[in-house]
């Protein structure tokens, strides 16, 4: 895991406008039952790769999987087999995976260095870039690599920090949590 970098308190990771705020439930009758957790924040960046800039309503209703990376970072690049098989297993029409990359070193900045990482390593799904730690404060995010499993109406209900492999406990949870949290209203 790489080294973490100051976030904010829990007033950032409850921002208004959360990555699926279209979704949230309003507070009316049956929600006693459902889960509390946080927010999940926006995911708001200037450029992406892979993708046409990702909002709320591009997310609304899907199980969202948000992972935190840089191309440096061995164990980020250890998980992305992992990511891959999610994304090429799980169905586009009910999950998301929305991977934000926030750089730890200089040379992780550039743009296009992102680019030619996410080609070489054949990451095929959505990127953000987040060279001004934004997203990564938003989360309350410290670690690489950081997965948020956030459900339909936009509450995180996992975090796994650290790799992530497939056949390893932490896989079968996340897959899972996937699995019931697909199976739940919006």
């Amino acid at each position: 895991m790489g080294a973490s970098r100051p976030g904010r308190g829990l007033a950032a990771m409850m921002l208004t406008g959360g990555l699926l705020a279209t979704a949230a439930s309003s507070g009316g009758a049956g929600d006693a039952a459902r889960p509390r957790g946080p927010r999940a924040p926006a995911v708001k960046s200037e450029r992406w790769v892979n993708s046409k800039p990702l909002s709320a309503l591009d997310l609304q209703g899907k199980v969202v999987l948000v992972e935190f990376w840089t191309f440096g970072c061995i164990n980020c690049v250890r998980t992305i087999p992992a990511m891959r098989k999610l994304h090429a297993a799980l169905p586009d029409r009910d999950v998301a995976i929305v991977s934000v990359h926030t750089p730890e070193f200089d040379h992780e900045r550039s743009p296009e260095n992102v680019e030619q990482a996410v080609a070489r390593l054949g990451v095929r799904y959505p990127v953000a870039i987040d060279n001004d730690y934004r997203v990564w404060r938003a989360f309350k995010n410290r670690y690489w690599p950081a997965l948020y499993v956030v459900d339909r109406r936009g509450v995180i209900r996992h975090t796994h920090i650290g790799e992530l492999h497939e056949g390893t406990p932490a896989w079968d949870r996340v897959l899972e949590l996937i699995e019931e949290l697909r199976k739940e209203s919006t």
